[in-house]
């Protein structure tokens, strides 16, 4: 990379940080890491990735920062923590971002973007990431990647707000970004149906994962279990055409086909729940219940499956 390439800082490096970051990193980029808990084993031994598709991957040393007092400005952040955290972390990312930043919610769920907004310097762009990647952190620094990775973007809010030219040329540009690191990317026109598309996915497997205890193999071979995941895809979708974000009712059918051809697989949800963090119920299934009740379309498995991870969560802290 040339001196005028972007400085990119990781918000959060977890397994989806710690992986983005990783492989940005080796292509060459001037990429800094944001962490808690795991800075002194990350700043010592750096970080690993025992990748199915590219082999074991390492990178040391790691420009690791514990405080965002320390790190150096950045001109794109990408954020892996979770959405249950955005509003604290704004004055984090206020303090990291270079003027005109574009900072990236690689999370899960619906309107993730719509929580943090207001409390981000309105000079700040900010986008939409969906990542569709199986991986998951086995040890301080250990990442362990099991399938895809990539990653789609769309554009939310900032100056470029009333730019359509203007926003497309910087979501291009992220995705050129996680080109040059090997990563499929595509830019998204809207990123209120990206997240939509993802939740086709993210709504049966992470609730299912916690409910009934198990990974994508054992949910894929019981008959019950796969007539309830292709029950719940199908309402996902009707919620997003409810909201003027149509989705081919073939989609459900590709995401279904897709987890049959995948190793097992235990979702984000499932590994928050074992380690008593809490879960992103909020994002993943009370937005979008509320945006489709809104428009005047109940999903009642959906729903459901809400109230029994709501249970589950309150008790599980």
């Amino acid at each position: 990379m040339t001196a005028q390439s972007p400085r990119i800082g990781i918000i959060g490096t977890g397994a989806i940080g710690g992986f983005y970051g990783l492989m940005l990193a080796r292509a060459g980029f001037d990429v800094r890491f944001l962490l808690r808990s795991e800075y002194a084993a990350v700043r010592d031994r750096g970080l690993h990735i025992n990748s199915s598709i590219h082999g074991p991957l390492k990178l040391h040393p790691v420009q690791a920062y514990a405080n965002a007092a320390d790190m150096p400005p950045c001109d794109w952040l990408l954020v892996g923590t979770k959405s249950t955290g955005n509003v604290e972390l704004a004055p984090t990312l206020a303090q990291v971002a270079a003027p005109g930043a574009k900072v990236v919610l690689l999370q899960n769920g619906l309107d993730v973007e719509d929580s943090l907004r207001e409390h981000l310097p309105a000079s700040l762009h900010l986008l939409g990431g969906l990542c569709y990647i199986g991986v998951y952190r086995s040890a301080p620094g250990v990442i362990e990647h099991q399938a895809l990775g990539r990653v789609n973007l769309g554009y939310h809010s900032g100056t470029a707000a009333n730019d359509e030219a203007l926003q497309q040329a910087i979501v291009e540009e992220g995705a050129a970004l996680f080109h040059q690191a090997g990563i499929e990317s595509q830019a998204m026109a809207s990123v209120h149906l990206a997240r939509w598309h993802k939740l086709v996915w993210n709504v049966p497997f992470n609730g299912l994962s916690v409910l009934l205890g198990t990974g994508t193999t054992a949910l894929m071979a019981d008959e019950s279990s796969r007539e309830l995941i292709q029950a719940l895809m199908v309402e996902v979708i009707k919620g997003a055409d409810a909201c003027g974000h149509e989705i081919p009712a073939s989609y459900a059918g590709q995401m279904f086909a897709m987890t049959e051809t995948m190793d097992d697989y235990l979702p984000s949800m499932y590994h928050d729940h074992l380690h008593k963090r809490p879960l992103e119920l909020a994002a993943i299934y009370a937005r979008p219940l509320a945006a489709a009740r809104a428009a005047g379309c109940e999903l009642p498995r959906m729903q459901a499956l809400y109230q029994a991870l709501s249970f589950i969560d309150r008790h599980n802290r």
